[in-house]
């Protein structure tokens, strides 16, 4: 499709949608959410020029995964966010069913360049991938050099998700890959230049380093150091629930060890969110030294196309921003410190859950201090369980009215929730597990008091969030 005709159509999409999507009580007052159409992976999020820019899928003509390009935003807080020109449309053949995920970096003469799949998919059914390259043409947009890497022998056409930074020395590049007999795996790439690339190999992966069979395609891997070791994020498909564990459909999670260039030796791997909706994040370092992550708050290929924001004409939003940190050798987040700044007046309340008068959940920050077996409600479509090492997170299935959960260990520590209208995102003990979820309550929804045994007491502080719109 000539890029005339499909702007033109993406026009046509924004003129006809936003009123409409602005309209639905499910829409974010605070998250990222595309202005209409679909919104997936976060990708390119780098700090460039004292700006925060946050590139993400997007089909801007539908809530169909299809018309994969990438929309634009920047920031200089995190907080307000501006539209910038569209950045990737797919429309040259090395890219014809989708510009996919990738990153973006500061190349050698300092220019924003973003690295992208280009996926093909053809009759028979088979596919192939290229990794393509587009450098910032000084005019809000980005000019497309074409692809700089094909497949690499003995895989399959899902290569893709290019994460590349600089070590000082040269280029480095962790690429999501699946073999030819169904294994899941990160390949790394070196190179002198962005458009010059030599496989290392594999680094992590299924039957790799102690992990067993593990997934038949590992996507959107993030290698960076943090502290005194390195972290490999990604996300493994095809693992089998186990007890409280794996329960999406898909996983995303991490590793911490050693990497020297060529090697990352690991240790086991751990759910990043234990959640119901938390997919492809992706992570930079900022100018002042904090990991930042933002992260989906989606999974493909379950429920997503009954959500009730289709009928709005828009599907799925960003998690918050958030920080990640060491704590006792265990990779915590939080919400970045900026967001306090959305803060309004403070309520408390102390006593025990019975006494509990309700509060606004539409967009709110909860602080919770609990002890005793309990429970509260968020809307009547999600409940908040607590009892002595554990926490639930139950909600009610927006396609089969069928109520499903997802648990964390719990030390007792405080647990903050961010409320956006349609999602929840849980921090335990200070940020050591999180849970995140979309729901659906309704307009105007209000957290109450559910079960609690005698011994149950909360000290519940609550902040009402103050809008913060993409300009």
């Amino acid at each position: 499709m000539k890029e005339s005709h499909f702007l033109n159509q993406v026009v046509r999409s924004l003129l006809a949608g936003q009123l409409k999507a602005a309209a639905d009580p499910h829409r974010p007052r605070w998250h990222l959410a595309a202005p209409v159409g679909l919104l997936n992976d976060p990708n390119g999020f780098i700090e460039h020029d004292g700006r925060y820019h946050l590139f993400y899928q997007w089909n801007p003509l539908g809530c169909e995964h299809r018309n994969k390009g990438w929309g634009h935003v920047s920031s200089t807080d995190l907080l307000h966010w501006q539209h910038e020109p569209v950045a990737l449309l797919p429309t040259e053949a090395y890219e014809s069913h989708g510009c996919y995920s990738g990153s973006a970096v500061s190349d050698e003469q300092g220019r924003l360049t973003l690295i992208y799949t280009g996926n093909v998919k053809y009759p028979d059914g088979s596919r192939t991938a290229y990794q393509c390259l587009a450098r910032a043409d000084g005019e809000g947009g980005f000019a497309k050099l074409g692809s700089v890497l094909d497949l690499p022998q003995g895989y399959s056409g899902h290569v893709r998700d290019p994460k590349v930074w600089h070590d000082g020395q040269q280029w480095l590049m962790v690429l999501g890959a699946r073999t030819l007999d169904d294994k899941g795996e990160v390949l790394l790439y070196r190179g002198d230049a962005l458009d010059a690339w030599t496989l290392v190999g594999p680094i992590a992966g299924s039957g790799r380093c102690g992990l067993g069979e593990f997934g038949y395609m590992w996507e959107c891997p993030d290698l960076f150091a943090l502290g005194e070791c390195h972290v490999l994020i990604s996300c493994p498909q095809g693992i089998a629930p186990m007890g409280e564990d794996y329960r999406n459909l898909y996983q995303c999670g991490w590793l911490a060890g050693s990497f020297d260039g060529t090697h990352f030796a690991h240790g086991a791997f751990h759910e990043l969110d234990r959640g119901f909706e938390f997919y492809a994040p992706q992570t930079t370092r900022d100018s002042q030294g904090r990991r930042l992550l933002f992260g989906w708050l989606g999974l493909p290929e379950e429920n997503e196309m009954s959500q009730p924001t289709i009928p709005y004409g828009w599907i799925h939003q960003m998690s918050c921003p958030r920080e990640l940190f060491w704590q006792d050798e265990w990779l915590c987040q939080r919400p970045v410190a900026e967001l306090e700044a959305l803060k309004g007046e403070q309520t408390r309340f102390e006593g025990t859950l019975g006494e509990f008068p309700g509060l606004a959940i539409d967009s709110a920050w909860l602080d919770l201090d609990l002890c005793g077996e309990g429970s509260l409600w968020f809307g009547a479509v999600a409940e908040l369980v607590w009892q002595p090492g554990r926490i639930n997170l139950r909600r009610q299935n927006w396609q089969s009215g069928e109520w499903e959960t997802r648990s964390s260990p719990w030390a007792g520590g405080r647990i903050t929730v961010l409320c956006d209208r349609s999602s929840l995102e849980c921090f335990i003990d200070e940020g050591r597990q999180s849970l995140s979820a979309r729901y659906f309550p309704g307009e105007k929804p209000q957290l109450s008091s559910g079960n609690g045994d005698d011994g149950c007491k909360i000290c519940l502080d609550h902040w009402p969030l103050s809008a913060c719109l993409v300009q």
